[in-house]
């Protein structure tokens, strides 16, 4: 059962991160009949630290000898998280928690800090989808899912950017202590106690410009035509090449297929006019070359994890149709 938790920070922690674990751990909400944990903040660099937010300091009587008696140990985000070295005593107080049957947690760039404990290796994570190439390269036997909001691979538990680190810890208490408590604690917070789709819907992808040196023309023909259905055949007539070698150029240049090429950009201005334009579901399929707006929502649930209305809710607010 879930009891203990201690949220560990070094030097630059980011407050917003560290508010999330608190609120979700650290309040006491017994007089609701919901659970008490025993909390603490921890230190790993001294009783004072800095944060990411100029003037703003955080203290702590806690060291890192509190983490040994924690069933649930937190990282929240740094500053300087994805560059820098760890405490080699955090490091292996995280490893100990780990062999003796705990629990971490990283919030967005505390990932970095599992990662360097080694926590990470063979073992499914998440991390924010602008840390997630990075991540992998620091750490190639981390297996890195950038498209979701988290990741439990117990007793390793990772979340992406900040608001994801809110559906971890209301997940580890789901699983600990029942949907019911999860639930209750999320209308305190006003929160949704689940979130439908993954990170990928939130992965700022603005349609590229073709800069292809022989394919580039036709890319360019293929964004402005994107509701027209075109085969291999046309595209490879108009970029003057036979089939097999325009399919082979596109490859190269673009590192796909001209299908998947197209279809992405489909999606890619579905996701616009579904943020900017009220237009109804069936006109943007239209207008995007999907036909139909089951078939938007098939590519669209694909590719983002979630549906177009909802997508349009996300980024439009709650008078979205």
């Amino acid at each position: 059962m879930l009891k203990n938790v201690a949220c560990v920070l070094v030097d630059g922690v980011h407050p917003f991160e560290l508010g999330v674990v608190c609120e979700v751990f650290g309040l006491d909400r017994s007089d609701e009949g919901l659970p008490l944990y025993d909390f603490a903040v921890v230190s790993a660099e001294g009783r004072a630290l800095s944060t990411h937010v100029p003037g703003f300091t955080v203290s702590t009587p806690y060291g890192l000898e509190r983490l040994e008696e924690a069933d649930l140990i937190a990282v929240p985000a740094s500053d300087a998280n994805v560059t820098r070295d760890y405490p080699p005593a955090l490091l292996d107080a995280l490893r100990r928690a780990v062999d003796r049957g705990a629990r971490v947690l990283s919030v967005c760039s505390g990932v970095f800090v599992l990662g360097a404990a080694g926590l990470l290796d063979g073992r499914r994570c998440a991390a924010h989808w602008r840390h997630a190439e990075l991540l992998a390269r620091r750490f190639p036997r981390a297996v890195v899912e950038p498209d979701v909001l988290y990741v439990d691979a117990d007793p390793v538990i990772t979340s992406a950017g900040t608001a994801a680190g809110i559906d971890a810890c209301l997940h580890i208490v789901r699983k600990e202590q029942g949907p019911e408590v999860a639930n209750r604690i999320a209308r305190r917070m006003v929160v949704p106690p689940h979130r439908d789709g993954g990170q990928a819907q939130y992965i700022e992808r603005p349609l590229p410009r073709a800069e292809c040196d022989t394919v580039g023309e036709v890319l360019a023909w293929m964004e402005r035509h994107l509701d027209e259905e075109v085969t291999v055949e046309q595209l490879a007539e108009r970029a003057h090449m036979s089939p097999r070698t325009f399919a082979r150029r596109f490859q190269q240049e673009t590192g796909t297929t001209p299908y998947r090429w197209i279809l992405r950009q489909r999606v890619l201005l579905a996701q616009q006019l579904l943020e900017a334009t009220d237009e109804t579901v069936d006109a943007i399929a239209g207008r995007t070359g999907f036909g139909t707006a089951a078939a938007l929502r098939h590519q669209f649930v694909r590719a983002l994890g979630t549906t177009p209305n909802a997508y349009r809710r996300t980024f439009q607010g709650p008078t979205a149709a």
